[in-house]
């Protein structure tokens, strides 16, 4: 009776060590510095955020894009030509053919666009050509003549070859398994390029709360009348992109990127989202807000989705965030990455690799 009695209380004293051990390592706090760290965002509109140290480690590409994987997001402090280079690398990516660099060009005659000196080693080195579309809001980027005066003063012509996607018409590529889209309308060159870097500023937006790589795509590669398309939330492709249905038009948002994917390729795109000049204002303002945010970093991942919500968590906790999270809140554009998660564009868990480390 005493041995059973013994072996009860060591069984009983094993359990409440491993219980002690469990709880003591577990945590909630986001560290105060980009690492090396795997982050859990939950379903609300404004998650919190899990993160656990790791030791950075290789990832094959089968590891990031495996279905049971949780995708890599890169950063660096580095926000320079070397930094951006360095980046890129950490992919071992081969383009297969031409390389559409899909940036914003910006809308005079101050806005916060990504500089030529900054991306202009980048794109050579890919031997990528810059490309954008007309805008469907008038400014100075609504007619081909005008964008391309504007991509010349901006000093991109002198890194690279540009192209408007749109120039020449459009051409419409089909989504499936959408609440909003069943088709996106795109410049017709779109299908010149077997390869695509999304080169994206991260910012504030006057209707989407926020630009990353998302809206990049989603608006960016989209041609005028597939702006209006997304904006109104496939319900017409003429007339104001101003839509009453917030969410609705978020969705599309997510939507048009999602039948972009499907028709280029996972494998074919890489994104880039630089986080400096913090603005609550989109680059298509030509006088946006000064930044009350110092400048962060640049993060890179095949995962348009993880990375979005990586940017948005190091906004979330970098000091002087106030009025960048009060317009991402009031805008509602976490949804844009709720739903992009929910149609299986990508994830919002990931793993951050700190490559200065």
């Amino acid at each position: 009776m005493k041995k059973i009695v013994l072996i009860l209380l060591s069984i009983l004293l094993v359990l409440s060590l491993v219980g002690c051990s469990s709880a003591n390592t577990s945590s909630s706090t986001p560290p105060e510095n980009p690492q090396s760290s795997t982050t859990t965002n939950s379903e609300t509109q404004d998650p919190s955020v899990t993160q656990q140290n790791i030791e950075p480690a290789e990832t094959s590409e089968s590891d990031e894009n495996g279905p049971d994987s949780v995708p890599v997001v890169y950063f660096t402090s580095d926000i320079s030509t070397e930094g951006l280079v360095r980046l890129y690398q950490q992919f071992g990516w081969e383009p297969t053919g031409p390389v559409a660099v899909k940036i914003s060009t910006g809308e005079p005659p101050a806005s916060n666009y990504l500089r030529p000196e900054l991306i202009g080693d980048l794109v050579q080195l890919v031997d990528g050509t810059i490309v954008e579309c007309n805008t469907a809001y008038g400014g100075s980027r609504s007619s081909s003549a005008m964008h391309r005066q504007v991509a010349e003063d901006h000093g991109f012509t002198a890194i690279a070859d540009f192209d408007l996607l749109d120039e020449e018409g459009e051409v419409e590529w089909p989504v499936t398994g959408g609440d909003r889209l069943s088709y996106i309308i795109v410049g017709s060159h779109s299908e010149n390029y077997s390869d695509w870097i999304i080169l994206s500023h991260y910012k504030g937006h006057q209707m989407a709360g926020f630009g990353g790589a998302i809206k990049n795509v989603g608006i960016g590669a989209s041609s005028a009348r597939g702006k209006v398309l997304v904006h109104t939330a496939g319900t017409k492709t003429s007339g104001s992109i101003f839509y009453s249905d917030q969410d609705a038009w978020l969705e599309a948002l997510a939507e048009m990127v999602d039948g972009f994917v499907d028709h280029v390729g996972t494998e074919h795109i890489v994104y880039i989202n630089v986080m400096n000049r913090l603005s609550v204002d989109c680059d298509c303002n030509g006088h946006p807000a000064e930044p009350d945010i110092h400048d962060i970093g640049i993060l890179a991942s095949t995962d348009p989705v993880a990375l979005d919500q990586a940017c948005y968590d190091l906004v979330a906790q970098a000091e002087g965030n106030t009025s960048l999270m009060n317009r991402i809140e009031r805008q509602r554009g976490l949804h844009t990455l709720e739903h992009a998660e929910e149609i299986g564009l990508g994830s919002r868990t990931y793993q951050l690799i700190n490559i200065d480390e």
